[in-house]
């Protein structure tokens, strides 16, 4: 009896698969690299608004630009890629000094960048931050 050819819909479910399996298993990995980040930092400059919105002694999430800052000392601030370095995910609440990333549970200090809880080793890429007319300005030329 001669084989039957396989449905094109197998062949495509296939590849389907096998490519969402190659994606889990990139973003699963347990090397940290700066994962699915596609600019580690901004290319432009970013205005984040009042500067006197980061605390003597705080720090400031702003979500939209995946970035951290915080204020170590009066006029002075840092500035970090709240993105995570294992998967690229980005940190989604600061609890202290602590960022946490949802995606796997890896914590950073995002006042050094430095990863305090795995999977993540890497720190958080540091990020140009200054004061122009009283608003915070990070990326590039900041």
């Amino acid at each position: 009896m001669p084989a039957r050819p396989t449905p094109r819909r197998t062949v495509l479910k296939g590849v389907a698969l096998a490519g969402a399996a190659g994606v889990g298993v990139a973003a699963c990995s347990t090397e940290s690299e700066l994962g699915s980040a596609v600019e580690p930092t901004p290319t432009a400059p970013v205005d984040l608004g009042a500067a006197d919105a980061v605390p003597v002694g705080g720090v400031k999430l702003y979500r939209e630009e995946r970035l951290v800052v915080s204020c170590p000392a009066e006029g002075q601030y840092k500035a970090f890629r709240a993105q995570c370095t294992h998967a690229g995910c980005a940190l989604d609440k600061v609890e202290g000094t602590e960022g946490n990333c949802p995606c796997h549970g890896s914590r950073f200090d995002v006042t050094t960048g430095e990863a305090t809880k795995g999977p993540a080793t890497v720190p958080l890429p540091e990020v140009p931050v200054t004061v122009k007319d009283g608003r915070l300005v990070a990326g590039p030329d900041a």
